[in-house]
């Protein structure tokens, strides 16, 4: 076994892994950026060197400087984590070539499976089942046109080199085809370095459904179960859940079979995840478009049932892609199975067989991971940055019900404080829970999401309840449009009323008042009076609307509230769990953290924000000139579609923005016309920044 490996990553999986070496008793060493100088990874691993500069093309990516630091601190191994050089045959091989263990799979079976096109005429060599499609080394973009006229829309364009969502278009009809081309090529060159691309069926009503594998150097290999990740935007992963439910035994063996197949085809060793597409086929008796009731359970890997949830289990898998890393959603399967997964890879690379082998290998329970991300999911899911200003999570919990562990878990690479910046990828944490069944690890996770309180950026915490509670994921009925067919629920939802909001906030700042008074009592602003009733009136913003809203102070100390359509005495006591609150017949327990002018409420049924208007302060905010268009986050220009002169109309794309490894399309806000281009491509803007100018009409 190694005595001390580098970590060539960042963030939470930078974080994981230190965290088993600690326990297997192996040193670590963290590389960093500018950037991430202070960052959590850094200070979780025994030693830290530094790479360069913010961008990952300037450090993480910087292979040579990241060799030079494995060779300087006596690392015998470089595990690389996910993203970034995790599947870069180039680095596997200079690994070895520099006498280190690259922790992950020998250079010729990344190469094999790097490239989608080359891999999947390999798997259909294998007898792995796969989707129509094209997959040829010609890139024309006249020919490529034409097979996805003979494939038949709608097709699925997708980088070759590609991973993570990126490089990836669904084209509904032939005269969207050359843009989403032009666009997935150029996202495939900026995220790869390589523009190829290949073209797909895109299947109808799909499930993604992975499995995870292994293999070691004596020619072993298991599957451990798989993972239902259908639950995506922008066909990256939302939430990941282990097992699949309606899964069946036979279904589960035959996916397991093609995926160690898959791994046998190229020599793999050490953990890699085989992605299937899954389509589900729905029978006479099934409504339009929907999916078969399953009349009974099916049976777990142990003999358990497991509930179909509902879902249809007539369905027919093809082989979409291998990752050869370790994947995101790791831990759901380390929950159902009890294994540490990281530890089985630093076995498997130092030479030992595999601890288990598959009749030993036993489902245990349901997980369900949730990725929160500094986003806004109303905003089309747009990026944020900025400082997790408050950073609030749920206690990490295990506890043992006869032979079930019920478990809370987050992983993450931040702490309070830490900035989210455009650099890297926007997810601040996982958290992942495991319950008995489905049911319970639904409710689980719910609750462990609303224990989550992040004030700084938007995030998606909330969108995650709503997905969580959506009728489609509670039944399980499952596929990759959830999100689009769920969207009245899920989307431009107050899950907190304006009354409570107002009673909140106001109840905050009587609260922050009442310290201020016990330091100053010349400060006091609490309407006392000798005799009669004293009025102070409070002035909020929400979703847009002026509000005001009128305190009673009364003689006898009662407090009395108007606030919307409520009245009421308002009562409020505050202990570790939050503000105890008392208001229109209603019992609540709140967290209201002040940021600003803006107060986040946090309740167990959602949360919110409220403008609560400093009335001493000042009397009003400027309007916005509705001729600037201005950027959404900090990024990079990447192309304007207009030039100076234009005539152009509300919603027509303008300009296309890079930031998060992600494009953004910048749409017009009015009509108007397009008096001057205030940017070049190419230019690195700040968040806020002015693109170009619009006279309005």
């Amino acid at each position: 076994m190694f005595n001390k490996i580098l970590i060539a990553n960042r963030g939470e999986i930078a974080c994981r892994v230190a965290a088993t070496a600690r326990r297997m008793g192996i040193q670590s060493v963290a590389v960093y950026s500018d950037a991430d100088a202070t960052a959590k990874h850094v200070s979780a691993c025994d030693q830290a060197v530094h790479i360069g500069g913010n961008a990952p093309k300037e450090s993480y990516l910087q292979w040579e400087r990241i060799l030079e630091a494995a060779k300087a601190t006596g690392a015998q191994a470089i595990h690389p984590g996910y993203g970034f050089l995790s599947e870069n045959a180039a680095f596997a091989q200079a690994c070895a070539d520099a006498g280190l263990v690259f922790i992950g799979p020998p250079p010729s079976a990344i190469k094999a499976m790097g490239l989608k096109a080359e891999s999947k005429q390999l798997m259909e060599k294998a007898g792995v089942p796969l989707v129509p499609g094209y997959h040829a080394a010609n890139q024309d973009a006249a020919l490529l046109k034409r097979e996805a006229q003979k494939i038949g829309y709608p097709v699925l364009i997708k980088a070759s080199a590609g991973g993570g969502g990126k490089g990836m278009r669904a084209v509904d009809k032939p005269e969207d085809f050359d843009a989403a081309l032009a666009s997935c090529k150029r996202e495939a060159t900026n995220s790869f370095g390589d523009d190829a691309v290949l073209i797909e069926k895109y299947v109808q009503r799909p499930r993604h459904i992975e499995i995870q594998v292994f293999g070691d150097t004596h020619g072993n290999y298991v599957y451990l179960f798989e993972r239902d990740c259908s639950v995506q935007r922008r066909h990256q992963k939302v939430l990941e859940e282990a097992p699949a439910p309606g899964m069946t035994e036979a279904l589960r063996r035959q996916m397991g079979a093609a995926a160690v197949a898959a791994a046998r085809a190229v020599n793999y060793v050490g953990a890699g995840t085989v992605e299937f597409i899954v389509e589900q086929r729905a029978e006479p008796s099934a409504a339009p478009g929907r999916p078969k009731q399953a009349s009974a359970p099916t049976e777990g890997s142990e003999g358990t049932p497991v509930p179909s949830a509902g879902v249809n289990i007539e369905m027919q898998f093809f082989f979409m892609e291998m990752n050869t890393r370790l994947q995101v959603e790791h831990p759901v399967t380390e929950a159902i199975t009890g294994l540490d997964l990281v530890e089985w890879q630093l076995r498997v690379a130092s030479g030992e067989r595999l601890p288990l082998s598959q009749d030993r290998l036993r489902i245990t329970g349901h997980a369900i991971e949730a990725r929160i991300c500094a986003e806004s999911p109303d905003n089309n899911f747009l990026p944020a940055t900025g400082n997790l200003s408050v950073y609030r999570k749920p206690a990490a919990t295990s506890f043992e019900r006869g032979t079930q562990a019920i478990k809370v878990r987050i992983d993450d690479g931040v702490r309070e404080g830490d900035a989210i910046s455009p650099f890297y990828d926007s997810m601040v944490a996982k958290l992942i829970v495991h319950g008995e069944d489905r049911a319970q690890a639904l409710a689980l996770l719910d609750e462990a999401l609303a224990r989550t309180h992040i004030v700084g950026l938007n995030t998606n915490v909330q969108f995650l309840r709503y997905v969580v509670r959506s009728p489609s994921f509670a039944q399980a009925d499952l596929d990759t449009a959830l999100i689009p067919r769920e969207q009245a629920v899920l989307f431009n939802q107050e899950p907190v009323g304006l009354e409570l909001a107002v009673a909140a906030s106001v109840a905050r700042t009587l609260l922050d008042e009442r310290l201020l008074q016990a330091a100053d009592p010349f400060s006091r602003r609490d309407g006392w009076r000798a005799f009669g009733v004293a009025l102070r009136r409070f002035a909020f913003e929400f979703h847009g609307q002026a509000v005001n809203a009128w305190l009673s102070y009364l003689h006898d100390g009662t407090l009395r509230l108007e606030a919307g359509g409520s009245s009421g005495v308002l009562l409020f006591e505050e202990s570790d769990q939050g503000i105890a609150l008392r208001f229109a017949g209603q019992r609540h327990t709140v967290q209201v953290y002040r940021q600003g002018e803006i107060a986040h409420v946090f309740t167990p049924h959602g949360a919110t924000r409220i403008l609560a208007i400093d009335l001493l302060a000042h009397a009003g905010a400027s309007q916005a000139d509705d001729g600037r268009l201005t950027a959404p986050m900090p990024g990079k220009v990447l192309s304007f579609a207009v030039k100076n002169g234009d005539t152009v109309k509300k919603g027509q794309a303008l300009a296309v923005m890079e930031a998060m490894k992600m494009e953004h399309t910048i749409a017009a806000p009015v009509d108007g016309t397009v008096a001057e281009l205030l940017y070049a491509p190419g230019d690195q803007v700040l968040e806020g920044a002015e693109l170009l100018k619009l006279v309005v009409a």
